[in-house]
């Protein structure tokens, strides 16, 4: 084939490509902020976030509330703000929580409230997951982890959750006289008409003239399923056990990060593979105190939490803790206790996983609406 016949192919592909980027361009992004919510919190759901922290929607627009574009930032500063206010969306979701420290007046004294209060005024709600991310698997202290090398992951401390979804209580009622099927089809009926009862058994117990009933309930339940039971069972000798569930370890989710490496490293080499992940050139490093550990001291289980490690890291044995940031006093312990510390800086140990949730949001969101990251959010320290 000539050079001039593959050029008009070549011409001819490239108006096609254009023809279909114009196309994409063009097309229309739309979805309801409640459901552009509750795609979230499929992702990672609020209740997986620390108790004092504060997640999910803390702006929402008036009236109804349709999300053409999203902006992904991991702090929402006034300079973040802006480039949300010129690229036209509708939604941000900040990493990081604009509204943490209650406030209590909506004024221009602090960039704070200057943040909210524009966001009020241009229609544009904000949802932050924090800690929820953390926790879920696949978040961000797996992202984390994953730039540390091959090896098995695990949490540090697992979220917890219901045995019986909704459930605190086991209740178990036992009657000295076998009920007949009339009174145990209107317990059952009376019972069932009660919200969220679970695992509800009434049975016969062999080898005895009585009959069992177990269930299972929440705690505001509990009077209601006790006021039926005096009701429907008051002809009859019976005793009543309350029991308390225990929760029940998530798989894969939880507070922090232990990542046990297949093959150990130096040190050095860990740090190296920790910049290039994070697309930094510095950290901070504080090597074990213990005798003769060296930049070239062998390493393979690593301890991870993004942000503040701290209190997280406190006590966790591991060859190394890493973290953005740890207080001074917290060095000097860990160091102690035989660990090294590496220290990134707070939001560099969280932002570059916005990159790749952007995709796996596209996903949630079936392509209806527009992601976009933000250019502006930077950690505000720079070494010099």
């Amino acid at each position: 084939m000539s050079s001039s016949s593959l050029r008009n192919i070549f011409l001819a592909y490239s108006k096609v490509i254009q023809g279909c980027r114009n196309l994409s361009s063009s097309r229309s992004y739309r979805m309801d902020l409640n459901a552009v919510v509750a795609k979230l919190e499929s992702f990672a759901p609020v209740s997986l976030a620390e108790q004092w922290d504060n997640v999910g929607l803390l702006v929402e627009p008036s009236g109804r509330h349709t999300v053409d574009s999203m902006l992904l930032t991991n702090d929402l500063t006034e300079k973040v703000l802006e480039e949300a206010i010129e690229s036209e969306v509708q939604m941000i979701l900040s990493y990081h929580p604009p509204i943490f420290i209650p406030l209590k007046r909506l004024t221009s004294r602090s960039f704070k409230e200057r943040i909210i209060v524009k966001a009020i005024e241009k229609r544009i709600a904000i949802y932050s997951p924090h800690t929820a991310f953390d926790a879920v698997n696949g978040g961000v202290n797996d992202w984390l982890a994953s730039g540390l090398g091959d090896g098995h992951v695990t949490p540090l401390f697992h979220s917890m959750e219901d045995s019986v979804k909704g459930c605190t209580c086991k209740v178990v009622i036992t009657t000295t006289k076998t009920l007949d099927a009339d009174n145990a089809k209107d317990v059952e009926m009376r019972i069932c008409c009660i919200n969220g009862i679970r695992n509800l058994y009434i049975d016969n117990i062999p080898s005895s003239s009585g009959s069992c009933i177990t269930l299972c309930c929440s705690n505001s339940e509990l009077p209601q399923v006790i006021q039926v039971i005096k009701e429907k069972l008051s002809s009859v000798t019976y005793d009543l056990i309350v029991q308390p569930l225990s929760k029940v370890p998530i798989p894969n989710t939880g507070t922090g990060r232990l990542c046990t490496l297949f093959s150990s490293l130096s040190l050095g080499e860990l740090v190296g593979r920790i910049k290039k992940h994070l697309g930094i050139e510095y950290v901070r490093l504080a090597i074990s105190q213990k005798e003769s550990c060296t930049a070239s001291t062998k390493v393979s289980s690593i301890a991870v939490c993004a942000g503040s490690g701290g209190s997280v890291l406190k006590g966790v044995k591991a060859d190394v803790l890493l973290s953005g940031e740890m207080s001074h006093h917290e060095v000097l312990e860990a160091v102690s206790n035989g660990c090294h510390v590496i220290l990134c800086e707070h939001s560099n140990t969280e932002r570059g996983f916005l990159k790749i949730f952007q995709k796996r949001l596209n996903d949630l969101l079936d392509n209806e609406v527009r992601i976009i990251v933000s250019s502006l959010d930077a950690d505000p320290l720079r070494v010099l």
